[in-house]
């Protein structure tokens, strides 16, 4: 299955690294966030990217464009005069990476829509490109398989102002609210799965996707949840971003499962 990135925004609240790069290229650990997200799905064998880029959109193409080289060995041998470079090893990801420009100002559902040509007609996940977790992504593919509905969104309990979820005895989410106060409840987590008839519910490139196409598929009972009960972080500020560094500095990152 094809992973989709939502990596367009501007990422105002962390702004003192955002003025310089796209959020999901801030780093934690050494790495971009988004290198984390995409190693969370090579870890269940997802290996086939496509990034929805937008805001300096050029920062994620320059630095998937040089990961090869600065993921290898090199050697370089400027004797007689030349310039000759080897490869002596190379550490790299079993990854096919697109980058596309979905557009500056372009909303949630306008990026997910421009992005149609290079899904067609397959299953595909998708999440955004903030936040870590350890969710199994086999399980959650395994679920959304199961139901047969359009989309599957993880769901976790936290106190935070995101899209509030309206969940009944069997998982299907019946309303869906945007952020409106802070209480308890299941939100929206991302790392969902979404069969290719998502596209007909975006208009375009002013859909928020987390609105109309949501509360829509939850009306139509499209919409099903899957509840996440371990570790998930978004990073939308400096002290989030810290949290994060502390648990990679300390050994104890829930959402990494590979090794090094």
């Amino acid at each position: 299955m094809k992973v989709v990135f939502l990596a367009g925004g501007f990422g105002t609240r962390i702004s003192e690294e955002s003025a310089y790069k796209p959020k999901p290229m801030i780093e934690i650990g050494g790495q971009p966030i988004l290198w984390h997200i995409m190693k969370e799905y090579s870890y269940y064998g997802h290996n086939e990217f496509i990034i929805c880029a937008g805001y300096k959109q050029y920062i994620i193409k320059e630095w998937f464009n040089n990961f090869f080289l600065h993921n290898s060995d090199i050697s370089y041998d400027f004797r007689n005069g030349k310039n000759e470079m080897t490869v002596c090893h190379q550490h790299c990801e079993p990854w096919k990476v697109t980058v596309v420009d979905t557009g500056l100002h372009t909303m949630t559902g306008g990026r997910i829509k421009r992005i149609q040509p290079y899904i067609g007609s397959e299953t595909f996940m998708m999440t955004y490109g903030d936040g870590v977790c350890d969710v199994d992504i086999k399980k959650l593919a395994e679920f959304h398989k199961e139901h047969g509905k359009i989309a599957t969104l993880t769901a976790v309990m936290l106190e935070q102002q995101k899209g509030i979820l309206d969940i009944d005895g069997d998982n299907a989410v019946k309303s869906f609210r945007e952020k409106s106060q802070v209480d308890k409840a299941p939100i929206n987590a991302g790392y969902m799965v979404l069969e290719p008839q998502i596209f007909d519910y975006i208009e375009g490139d002013q859909t928020v996707f987390e609105r109309e196409p949501l509360e829509k598929l939850a009306k139509e009972g499209q919409l099903m949840s899957y509840m996440h009960r371990g570790f998930w972080q978004c990073m939308d500020n400096k002290r989030e971003k810290d949290t994060l560094e502390k648990l990679l500095a300390a050994n104890q990152a829930p959402w990494k499962k590979w090794e090094d």
